[in-house]
């Protein structure tokens, strides 16, 4: 990497960015230290001058690692822009041992012991003390390979609750931090993407208390219970979403999510791309993948195509995509269009390009000209299989959510003395949370906030109330002897017996 003094501004951007602390300002201009420059672009990208050049040229001494797609040039006793490896004597060694898990047990912490995992009861039809300062409805207790196990449980009202929808779709819907709209009313938010899923927040203590309160309580309830719910996006898409079915956008039934980004189709499906077309791209969002230049097809020996993207390059071969209504969630709706220019110096008249998107549901084939033009042409049974094959590797499209609260408000005097032991005890995996008998993961700090998948939890176990709040099933699972450390009400324990099933009329 060079720097181009007469256009360098001495903004400071590229130093402030270099991962290895290669570049330092002297006298308003940025210095590049070859002995640690790993030419790793991010300098380059950085710049609003254009001042960096990119030479291509590394040290000697220089190591390329192929742990990313940086392909870093480490020079001798350096480190790479990860700062995981460092070239020692022309070899990259990692700089971290692999650790068993004895070297992270103590990190870890305890695990919840499998005689307290799973409630003697569940909360579900339990109903609710109020005020919360009388003990909890059940307190019940049963003997486990010698162990007396207790469970406290209550139908908990609680204020500062949620849902996190998971929608498995590339369709775009709205931009993140858009309202989210039941009726006229916001109950929520587009929260920011995950792998292959958009993210909908609706409710929060904020939302429940606020002028909205009871809309907000009752999606909640309806959602974590499994009904049909119907969604509009501020500036956006209309949904109807409901757990354990696909999602329904604009009237239109969402059947795959994706199997990977643009880039991981193209690094698991290249040997099968490379053999339907000489060139190809995979249109996504958020990274488009372009095979003559990616490492996968470096790797299978897929020659330069000499073609360029309108997209901005962020590593070779993948490029940052952007959003829309087009294929791969993109703007592009005519597939060639993605593409700048074809460099007719390297490309090579008949050579073909096949373009297409991470579910591999649209596809088209293209041949080039002798002045770089691309005429469209029938997809050959080579492409087609291709394409089947990542259609076929896509999982099907849900709606799933999960239910978070916060359960480490006043209810916890329903099940001891001392509310405050009690929280402790959950968090050093002494007590077991369970919601409805399904499992939590219980946030790490202060509090009992937990989060629970609602298609573990019997439909009809959440409620709301005009307080508003929502209302769930909570257990806490504990050992005798350690219900009683927590000052529990011992003197409220009293024998379960479970009601006996309906018969049937005969008659």
């Amino acid at each position: 990497m060079q720097i181009n003094m007469e256009l360098c501004t001495g903004c400071g951007f590229c130093m402030r960015d270099c991962p290895v602390e290669a570049i330092k300002i002297i006298k308003k201009k940025a210095q590049i230290d070859a002995a640690k420059c790993t030419c790793c672009n991010v300098c380059f990208r950085v710049c609003q001058e254009k001042a960096v050049v990119v030479t291509g040229d590394a040290l000697e001494s220089s190591v390329e690692c192929d742990a990313c797609p940086i392909k870093c040039q480490v020079p001798a006793n350096a480190l790479g822009a990860c700062q995981r490896y460092i070239n020692e004597e022309g070899v990259l060694v990692r700089i971290t041992p692999v650790h068993t898990f004895d070297d992270v047990r103590e990190i870890v912490g305890p695990e919840t012991s499998a005689t307290i995992k799973e409630p003697v009861i569940t909360a579900i039809g339990a109903g609710a003390t109020y005020p919360c300062c009388k003990p909890a409805p059940y307190i019940v207790s049963e003997k486990r390979n010698d162990i007396d196990v207790v469970t406290v449980v209550t139908e908990a009202p609680l204020s500062y609750s949620s849902v996190l929808v998971k929608v498995d779709t590339d369709v775009n819907i709205g931009k993140e931090g858009a309202d989210i709209f039941v009726g006229k009313r916001v109950a929520g938010m587009v929260e920011t993407e995950q792998y292959g899923s958009k993210m909908l927040h609706i409710g929060g203590v904020n939302r429940l208390t606020g002028e909205n309160g009871f809309v907000v309580a009752r999606t909640i309830t309806d959602i974590a219970n499994g009904k049909e719910v119907k969604l509009k996006i501020e500036n956006g898409s209309r949904l109807k979403i409901k757990v354990g079915k696909p999602p329904v956008i604009d009237g239109r039934t969402i059947a795959k999510m994706r199997v990977g980004c643009g880039s991981a189709v193209l690094g698991i499906f290249t040997p099968l791309l490379c053999k339907a077309a000489d060139e190809v791209i995979v249109l996504d969002s958020h990274v488009t993948g372009l095979m003559s230049e990616h490492v996968a097809g470096n790797y299978t020996g897929v020659k330069p195509a000499g073609v360029s993207l309108k997209f901005k390059q962020s590593t070779p071969g993948r490029y940052f995509g952007d959003h829309g209504n087009g294929w791969g969630a993109t703007s592009i709706t005519n597939p060639e269009d993605i593409i700048d220019t074809v460099d007719m110096t390297i490309a090579r008249e008949g050579m073909t390009i096949l373009i297409t998107e991470t579910t591999g549901q649209n596809g088209a084939l293209f041949k080039v000209d002798n002045q770089g033009g691309l005429e469209k042409i029938s997809l050959t049974d080579t492409a087609r299989f291709a394409l089947k094959t990542i259609q076929d590797s896509c999982e099907p499209s849900l709606v799933s959510a999960m239910y978070t609260g916060g359960s480490g408000g006043s209810a916890r005097a329903g099940v001891t003395k001392f509310p405050v032991k009690l929280t402790r005890a959950v968090h050093e995996c002494r007590a077991c949370l369970t919601i409805g008998g399904a499992p939590t993961y219980v946030m790490p700090g202060g509090g009992i906030s937990f989060i629970v998948d609602v298609n573990k939890v019997k439909a009809g176990s959440f409620y709301w109330t005009p307080t508003p709040a929502t209302i769930c099933p909570v257990e806490y699972t504990m050992t005798l002897k350690d219900y009683k450390a927590i000052g529990g009400h011992v003197e409220a324990m009293k024998p379960f017996k479970a009601k006996e099933p309906l018969k049937e009329d005969s008659s």
